[in-house]
């Protein structure tokens, strides 16, 4: 495994790092060694977590190192224990220098992420370096109880409440296993996540939740969600010590609002009411026991409850006083009423919640729910109780001091926070308790009280007062730096905006103004719902889908906009228009079918028969956050507006008047944001993530698609992030987007070929890994869905790796490899190979094909066939007018007669490859097919000669020399037809016209059938001697057919169609820009504005084709090779009607000038002049 060093610690690392790795890995050891924090921001797919585990466990190792060093030289007294290596170049850099420092003193290294999920791609990341660090993963008792008891509860608090209970009287048979299983050494040596602490606690027999608990004592790197560290409840209940420890916050981009939230609550009229009901209850059950035994010594009741009905009482009296202290705000119903945050003291002390109290009611509140939780029968609902409970740990942070008087402290516990008392708007969707003791107030309306957080800084402070070492947030969208720092309210001096590791070719980015019918696209409030703009934006996603390969993402901003604009577009054919291309899968709003739809999308996707899928998601929802839309998964993002925060949102509004009151302060030495400057990096954070989906490592590739106005602006630009910038691309005429997309994924798909799509059977080989496994973990799961799962969430880092596995196959194999994803997608985009060498990569020498590939394979050769075919026509065409107009009529007979016969060129390569093999030992043909190869890339004759060579050592292997001709580039035939000759005594039959390339047979040929026509013309005028009549007419024209119109009523049977399609108002539109185009000769907005038109519905596309009559020759190549692009094959001479310009055609037809329509004529004298 290569090794590198880095600011003087050696870092193993699984491959050679990239720059961009090595600047990244860089910054992360300066923050360990300074003990300084780090905001490093480095895009999806640079190997960002990799990197961060390398560099922490390797700074790690050399911190541990340095204390032997030293260790050793305090016992050698001064002296050298290696002549050439003194003991000052060990280095102290880790250990802080001259500070004492101790085994026990090397930091714990705390990585966090959002979710779980998310650490499980961290920890399998983990298992691909060459570091072994024990590891623990906390989680709660939801994810990894496997009590069957416990789990049955519904509530989160009763089931803690319950294992509570159980644990102290030691009835949990899992529990009771921990203590012996917990020096396991298969459990400590391993790397697990909570996937596999679940499996081990379940064939083990044991708790895996109190087992990571165990396990977080000896570790030396802890993975849990960050929620864990910024919440003050979560981090007291798993007793996270935190001094000297290094806190790593992977994807960061959450983490402020992880900040605001964890010290938030919002307590509902519901949750007082079921706090009444659950201590009513446990008042009667009491005064039942205590008038049954006569005594009101509770310690003496069989209940086992440890407090006295009195206290019971007390706390009832907190409630009720904290319910009517609530409901004494006369609140309007459209608002709110807003205190500063110190008000929230104020309000609770109404209720007897006070610094000196606060003790003793949250002990007699857990009390009381542990004993409700612990009760069978009929569930009790206390988490009115639960939430109480929390409030007092939450407002009552810290104790009065000498140096900090009460109000003071109270004062800087609120500083960041606002009281916020509001009517409850939804109480009737509130769930009711089941309950039979629940009183009628638990379904009243009332007064919400909320008590928000408005700094992410007040938890980044209270985490950077435990001592920590240092603490680093990372992710692949933080931009712009500045703000998020700000925000955090604790120095970051260092910092880091990393580059992408692709290619300027492997990333397309347009802003798209308006959509194919010239409508501003914009989701802005007063536009988002207007048909015109989701009629719009529906055609825009409809073409994109034509032109994207694969799968395609589409963001909306809110889920109610996408579920108004799907809507509108099932109504109105849209969403049939984009299924018929590809299959539309759309993200729920729960959690619960997530998986489902997500399975189905990348089946889709992977399906060799489909064209792919559309996943419709929203920003900041679950399919924008963490998942792998690599490769064929996301070739495309599409952004459909700018999910700026609901505006009206009483949070929202208070959040942006604190800023403000922030700013208007102008505290020396600290920068707020501006409540404006906020709401806009919001939206923009939750797009940047959005568009981290797609281009998830060194070689793939996909378009980032912005479909909305305000994206112009040079403000909003900036905002996007710092590898996105350099390639943006306004567009102001949608068929230049069409163009331009084609253009990049014709480009790519050709330089970057991926790995052909498999079935799950044969993916789940390739996934599964091939080492043996532990014998208490396997390190695949045997069950085929679940292997695929983890295969779609591994981040993918390593595509070197991946790749490996591929193509650990033999040589034989390797010409199949190269162009495997253009055969495998053959059925459903056919390209026409340029030349036999393309042809040469479709061909038959692969071993151990499956019947898809096979038939992809064979429409394959038949499309080499009509290159040939046409290579041949424009050769035959060469020789003049008149027997070209007979190779036109013939050209569908020969067509066929050519795929079908035995002497097609596809048939010829078929034949000579495997003659080929068949006369030469098998690494022979191996070093010949290579050969062939790299020529195609180097374009090297010499060097492909030197291969060759073999074959000219045997005469009988003469001729298979000369039948390399047929590979060889034109410029390149009459060499190689010169040492043929010299090697062989015999040439290639070379000719003058085999050294033309295609343009340039083209262009002779045109040139010869313009001679040829005008001289046909002079010498017999047909028109003017029959009067257009049937009975006298040059061999090679047709005479009119019966029922059918002649070719001088083709233009003006177009004009009436598209007059009937599109109606006069586009209509006037095509001629504007025909008119503009015959004075300017600007192709580009002629077709801009055709394709614009032309491709709003399907049934237009025919239009678009047919137009191409109309297109003079010098622009009629780009134009079906950009109908090539749309249609997603090559359009055939049937389908596109020749103009009577055509060289095809004219000879066929040429009616007078003045019988020409319009259009006809204009682009007839365009080319004249």
């Amino acid at each position: 495994m290569p090794s590198l060093t880095v600011n003087g610690v050696t870092v193993n690392f699984p491959f050679a790092p990239y720059d961009c790795q090595k600047d990244y890995m860089g910054k992360v050891i300066e923050c360990l060694q300074k003990k300084e924090n780090g905001v490093l921001e480095s895009p999806t797919g640079t190997g960002k977590t990799l990197c961060l585990l390398c560099a922490t466990l390797a700074w790690r190792e050399h911190f541990k190192d340095t204390i032997s060093a030293r260790k050793i030289a305090e016992k050698l007294q001064g002296q050298e224990m290696f002549s050439n290596t003194p003991m000052s170049s060990w280095g102290t850099a880790a250990t802080d220098g001259a500070t004492p420092v101790y085994y026990t003193d090397v930091p714990k290294i705390i990585y966090a992420s959002r979710t779980h999920s998310q650490l499980a791609q961290v920890i399998g990341e983990l298992k691909n370096t060459s570091y072994s660090p024990k590891v623990c993963v906390l989680g709660s008792r939801e994810q990894l109880c496997i009590n069957k008891e416990v789990m049955r509860q519904e509530s989160n608090h009763v089931k803690v409440h319950m294992c509570r209970g159980m644990v102290s009287t030691r009835s949990c048979v899992y529990y009771t296993n921990v203590e012996e299983r917990t020096t396991d050494r298969d459990l400590v040596n391993s790397i697990l996540d909570v996937e596999d602490l679940v499996k081990f606690g379940t064939k083990q027999r044991v708790c895996p939740y109190y087992l990571s608990r165990s396990l977080k004592q000896q570790a030396d790197v802890i993975f849990m969600p960050y929620n864990y560290l910024l919440d003050p409840k979560s981090r007291r209940a798993h007793n996270i010590e935190l001094n000297g420890a290094v806190i790593i916050f992977d994807e960061a981009h959450n983490v402020e609002k992880t900040c605001e939230e964890s010290t938030s609550f919002d307590l509902t009229p519901y949750d007082v009411a079921s706090a009444i009901s659950a201590v009513d209850k446990l008042l009667l059950e009491q005064a039942k026991e205590a008038t049954a035994s006569e005594d009101l010594n509770v310690e003496n009741l069989s209940s086992g409850l440890k407090i006295n009905i009195e206290s019971i009482g007390k706390i009832k009296q907190i409630l009720l006083q904290l319910e009517a202290a609530i409901d004494s705000f006369d609140v309007p119903s459209d608002k709110g009423f807003t205190k500063a945050g110190i008000f929230i003291y104020e309000l609770l002390e109404r209720a007897q919640l006070t610094y000196h109290s606060k003790t003793a009611v949250y002990e007699a509140l857990e009390e009381i729910i542990g004993h409700l939780t612990g009760q069978p029968g009929i569930f009790l609902n206390t988490s009115g109780l639960q939430k109480l409970a929390d409030i007092i740990q939450l407002v009552f942070v810290g104790e009065p001091s000498e140096k900090q008087t009460q109000q003071q402290l109270m004062e800087s516990n609120t500083a960041h926070f606002k009281v916020h008392i509001h009517r409850e708007k939804s109480f009737h969707k509130k769930p009711q308790s089941t309950d039979v003791w629940a009183s009628s107030s638990s379904k009243k309306q009332g007064n919400i009280l909320s008590y928000w957080c408005f700094s992410p800084g007040f938890s980044m402070q209270d985490l950077k007062s435990q001592g920590v070492r240092c603490i680093i947030l990372t992710s692949g969208t933080l931009s712009p730096l500045s703000s998020f720092t700000c925000e955090m309210r604790i120095p970051f001096p260092v910092s880091l905006e990393n580059g992408h590791v692709i290619e300027r070719d492997q990333i397309f980015v347009g802003i798209i103004e308006r959509g194919p019918d010239g409508v501003h696209l914009s989701s802005a409030f007063d536009r988002r719902f207007l048909p015109e703009n989701m009629a719009s934006l529906g055609n825009t996603v409809a073409n994109l889908s034509r032109v994207v390969p694969d799968g395609l993402l589409v963001f909306f901003p809110s889920f109610p906009l996408m579920e108004k604009t799907l809507d509108f577009w099932r109504t109105n054919g849209h969403a049939e228009r984009i299924e018929s291309v590809k299959p539309m899968f759309v993200e729920p709003k729960g959690k619960g079918t997530f998986n489902e739809v997500i399975d189905g999308y990348y089946q889709k996707v992977n399906d060799p028969t489909s064209k792919g899928g559309t996943f419709f998601a929203v920003c900041r929802g679950k399919a924008s956050e963490g998942l792998d839309f690599a490769d064929t998964f996301g070739r495309g993002v599409i952004i459909t507006g700018l999910p700026f925060p609901p505006k009206m949102d009483p949070r929202v509004v208070l959040k942006m008047q604190f800023l403000d009151e922030m700013s208007r302060k102008k505290t020396p030495g600290v920068k707020y944001l501006s409540g404006q400057e906020w709401y806009k990096q919001q939206a923009f954070r939750a797009v940047n993530q959005a568009i981290g989906r797609v281009i998830r490592h060194k070689d793939d590739y996909g378009a980032i698609l912005l479909c909305d106005q305000r994206f112009k602006g040079s403000s909003a630009r900036a905002q996007l992030p710092s590898w996105v910038r350099p390639y943006v691309r306004l567009y102001e005429s949608f068929g230049n987007v069409i163009r331009d997309v084609s253009q990049f994924f014709r480009v790519a798909t050709k330089l970057r070929p991926v790995a052909e799509k498999t079935s799950a059977a044969r993916r789940q080989e390739t996934v599964c890994s091939p080492d043996p496994p532990s014998p208490a973990f396997p390190s695949c799961s045997s069950s085929q869905s679940s292997c695929t799962q983890k295969a779609k969430q591994l981040d993918a880092h390593l595509p070197s790796l991946k790749r490996r596995r591929l193509n650990e196959h033999s040589v034989a194999n390797g010409m199949a490899r190269i162009c495997i994803e253009y055969e495998s997608e053959v059925q459903e985009s056919p390209r026409r190979p340029a030349n036999l060498l393309d042809a040469l990569e479709q061909g038959p020498h692969r071993e151990g094909e499956d019947p898809e590939a096979a038939a992809g394979v064979e429409k394959a050769n038949h499309l080499s066939t009509l290159s040939l075919q046409c290579d041949k026509r424009m050769a035959d065409e060469m020789r003049g007018g008149k027997r070209k107009i007979k190779l036109v009529q013939e050209q569908t007979l020969r067509g066929s007669e050519g795929v079908s016969g035995d002497g097609s060129s596809s048939s010829r390569v078929k034949g000579f490859l495997a003659e080929m093999k068949r006369s030469l030992s098998q690494f022979s043909f191996e070093r010949i097919i290579q050969a062939l190869q790299t020529y195609k890339k180097n374009d090297q004759l010499e060097a492909l000669l030197a291969e060759a060579a073999v074959l000219t050592e045997d005469a009988n292997t003469h001729h298979l020399l000369r039948g390399l001709y047929q590979f060889v580039r034109p410029h390149h035939k009459k060499t190689f037809d010169e040492r043929c000759q010299q090697l062989t005594g015999q040439g290639c039959g070379y000719k003058p016209d085999h050294a033309l390339s295609v343009g340039e047979k083209k262009a002779l040929m045109l040139k010869s059938a313009a001679v040829g026509l005008t001289s046909s013309c002079s010498q017999l005028n047909t028109q003017q001697l029959n009067k257009g009549g049937g009975h006298l007419h040059q061999q090679g024209l047709r005479a009119p057919e019966t029922g059918v119109s002649s070719k001088r009523d083709v233009p003006a049977a177009f004009l009436a169609d598209v007059k009937k399609a599109i109606g006069e108002e586009k209509s006037t539109l095509l001629f504007q820009a025909i008119q503009s185009y015959k004075k300017t000769d600007n192709y580009e907005d002629l077709v801009s504005t055709v394709v614009s038109i032309f491709t709003e519905r399907d049934e237009d596309f025919n239009l678009l084709i047919r137009f191409c009559m109309f297109i003079p020759t010098r622009h009629k190549k780009r134009y079906k090779e950009m109908l090539d692009a749309l249609k997603g094959q090559s359009i055939s001479a049937a389908d596109v009607p020749a103009s009577s310009e055509d060289p095809q055609s004219s000879a066929s037809s040429s009616p007078p000038f003045k019988t020409r329509s319009k259009i006809s004529s204009f682009f007839s004298g365009s080319q004249r002049k």
